[in-house]
């Protein structure tokens, strides 16, 4: 019942740009740390961006100055911004949310489907 959803990932020509968000969805009391990850074929899954709910942010040296992560906590959605976008971009991107739900007090690590993005050269 407690889910992320991801949108917004596709193909775009190299130095184009994408908008992906996440949005948290069930009995979610709050949460707290929000991020981005990615996963290109034959690598490691690697943290792109996070942000915290006071909106302190953190990137990956790879896209600073590039990618632009944000929230919105009122309804529940994180957002990554991708400009000049690159083809080493390409991979598969999954939201995760560290989040605290009630009834019992639970401390949760969520994560998204996954959406792809491809960028050609």
């Amino acid at each position: 019942q407690v889910q992320l959803v991801e949108s917004g990932g596709g193909l775009v020509q190299a130095g184009g740009s994408l908008r992906l968000s996440c949005r948290a969805s069930g009995n979610i009391f709050s949460i707290n740390a929000m991020g981005w990850y990615r996963q290109a074929p034959g690598k490691q899954r690697e943290l792109v961006a996070d942000i915290t709910r006071g909106a302190t942010t953190n990137y990956a040296i790879s896209v600073k100055g590039r990618f632009t992560i944000s929230r919105d906590n009122a309804e529940n959605t994180v957002y990554l911004l991708m400009n000049s976008l690159k083809p080493e971009d390409t991979a598969v991107y999954y939201c995760n949310a560290e989040a605290i739900v009630l009834g019992p007090y639970r401390h949760l690590q969520l994560w998204g489907q996954g959406t792809l993005v491809t960028v050609s050269s």
